[in-house]
């Protein structure tokens, strides 16, 4: 018997969950610049969006949290990258992480979205803005029957306590506008170099999708700012200090 050492050469499959939405769509453009193949979910009214790009990618309609489309789409896919959304109040962002974590390949890289009100361990330091009217939209938005943030904060709590190869990406304010490159990350809201609080939307798609092939950030929860803005540029100008050396886990600013 011989050992095949052949590289495996073979472009990536990536399921998109959520494909259809802003983040999805500048997800779906990096994944096919890179040549990877694409499968893209979304919900049947919202697959005409994707008009543009059906030629190019495998679309499967469907709600995101119905476990029978989630394993249909994930199946022998190499990465999946899924939009958790809060919408409505029947569990919808955790049914969504539930049928992913539960479907997707063993070794397969599951990279999934959020805003920074989204915890891992209660360390990060947030704006009273963030500490206060967060929990007031969220109740009226609740209430409103519109958006449920406890549900997406009860994903992510799924997928923390997951043992797959998940990676939660902890996003800043968005706006729209040319990539200004890869955001820079820290592990806690409130480091000075994200102080900026704004990333461009293709630019957080962009870590989304190198995430799929960057295993340092594997049981990561990164939080991230577009590496254009001023902190970014105060934090480049102050000398390191031996607590936020190039080798310290605190001082990795981006990922690769």
């Amino acid at each position: 018997m011989t050992i095949d050492d052949t590289p495996d050469t073979r472009p990536l499959r990536v399921c998109i969950v959520g494909a259809s939405g802003k983040l999805g769509r500048y997800m779906i453009q990096h994944c096919l610049d890179r040549g990877y193949q694409v499968v893209g979910v979304c919900r049947p009214q919202s697959v005409p969006k994707l008009d543009d790009v059906a030629d190019r990618i495998e679309i499967i309609p469907g709600r995101t949290d119905d476990r029978a489309v989630i394993a249909r789409a994930v199946a022998g896919c190499d990465g999946v990258l899924t939009v958790l959304a809060p919408w409505g109040v029947h569990d919808y962002s955790s049914g969504t992480a539930r049928a992913v974590l539960e479907y997707a390949e063993p070794d397969a890289r599951l990279i999934f979205s959020c805003g920074w009100h989204i915890t891992r361990d209660g360390l990060d330091r947030y704006s009273w803005q963030l500490r206060y009217i967060v929990p007031i939209v969220s109740t009226l938005a609740r209430w409103a029957r519109v958006v449920d943030v406890d549900d997406q904060v009860r994903a992510a709590r799924l997928i923390f306590d997951s043992d797959t190869r998940w990676t939660v990406v902890r996003g800043s304010d968005l706006e729209e506008g040319e990539s200004q490159g890869l955001p820079v990350w820290r592990r806690h809201v409130g480091d000075p170099i994200l102080a900026g609080n704004l990333t461009r939307r293709i630019d957080f798609a962009l870590f989304m999708v190198a995430a799929l092939t960057d295993d340092s950030l594997i049981h990561e929860a990164p939080a991230i700012s577009g590496c254009a803005t001023a902190a970014v540029a105060r934090a480049a100008s102050i000398p390191l200090s031996p607590a936020t050396s190039p080798t310290s886990p605190t001082s990795r600013g981006r990922s690769s």
